[in-house]
């Protein structure tokens, strides 16, 4: 079976996606696409020489045509943020090179699942399912996948525990609005306001007291602090994607967040932002909408407004 992947972007993001996926995932093919084709090939090479310690996948440079037979299709292509930049600061920029993608890379690959990487993911996302129409399941932003295991890797120092044993969500807009949807929160299936009267030995498993609120504002300000500190964030978003990559091939329909043209869900329609998703082999199978308390909802519906109110002051 040839599993193929077109990665459009040959940045540190995209590199970084493409060496994941050679490290860890069922992916046999790998494309890399930029207007840069020194970049791409030059990053397509380091990386197939890899292959031998790692898995045997085919990676290389190449051009849209290329991206033909294409099961998914990742776009990280897009101005980076600067220091100091919000991500809705860059809307415009990356909305023109969306739109000069979005027909070509279609044209080639039509059945794609497509997985939107740049930012403001929210937007783009929105941005590229109206330009090229594609149906819902095949269009997905990244979105708050990479809020949400910060998260979870703040709340399992908290509470000294395995990163994976610990279950909570960043829901609306990867950005400024987003929230930590508490009143979902558990801990392997104990919920988060139970699992200290749970633990019956709390000197060997220590909880470290917090406010929500500082973990929250951790959530936001990782990416900010990373990309003040380095230049620019890839690590984390690159497991992301592969984890997504994974989940699609696998056909295990597993729930995570992910940006999607929300049909109704919380009384909001025609905007993109990360709810939870059922993502299988043919892309989002179905979107959920857990009973959340009246402030979460109110947070979420105020996210949908702030991403609303940007598109409106765009030109797509």
């Amino acid at each position: 079976m040839n599993n193929k992947v077109t990665i459009i972007g040959a940045g540190s993001v995209g590199a970084t996606i493409a060496y994941t996926l050679v490290v860890d995932s069922p992916v046999s093919e790998i494309v890399l696409i930029d207007v840069n084709h020194d970049k791409a090939r030059g990053e397509a090479l380091d990386i197939k020489q890899a292959t031998p310690f790692l898995s045997p996948t085919k990676v290389y440079e190449g051009t849209y045509e290329d991206a033909e037979g294409s099961d998914i299709v990742v776009i990280t292509s897009g101005i980076g943020r600067k220091p100091g930049q919000s991500r809705i600061d860059l809307a415009q920029t990356n909305v023109d090179i969306i739109k000069s993608i979005a027909p070509e890379i279609v044209k080639h690959a039509p059945n794609a699942i497509y997985v939107i990487v740049a930012n403001p993911v929210d937007v783009l996302t929105y941005v590229f399912a109206k330009v090229t129409g594609l149906p819902k399941r095949q269009v997905l932003g990244s979105g708050t996948i990479l809020d949400t295991i910060r998260l979870r890797t703040r709340l399992s120092e908290l509470y000294s525990i395995n990163q994976k044993q610990v279950h909570a969500y960043v829901l609306g807009e990867h950005g400024d609005t987003s929230f930590v949807a508490w009143s979902t929160a558990d801990i392997t299936g104990i919920p988060l306001n139970d699992y200290d009267d749970a633990l019956t030995n709390k000197t060997v498993l220590p909880i470290t007291p917090y406010q929500r609120e500082e973990v929250e504002e951790y959530v936001r300000k990782s990416g900010g602090k990373i990309i003040a500190g380095k230049g620019a964030t890839f690590y984390g978003i690159a497991a992301s994607v592969c984890h997504i990559v994974k989940c699609i091939y696998s056909g295990a329909d597993t729930v995570m967040t992910l940006s999607t043209l929300l049909e109704g869900e919380y009384g909001i329609s025609d905007v993109c932002l990360s709810t939870l998703c059922v993502l299988g082999n043919s892309g989002i199978l179905s979107t959920l909408a857990p009973k959340m308390s009246d402030d979460e909802t109110e947070k979420f519906r105020r996210s949908a407004e702030t991403i609303k109110n940007v598109i409106a002051q765009l030109n797509i």
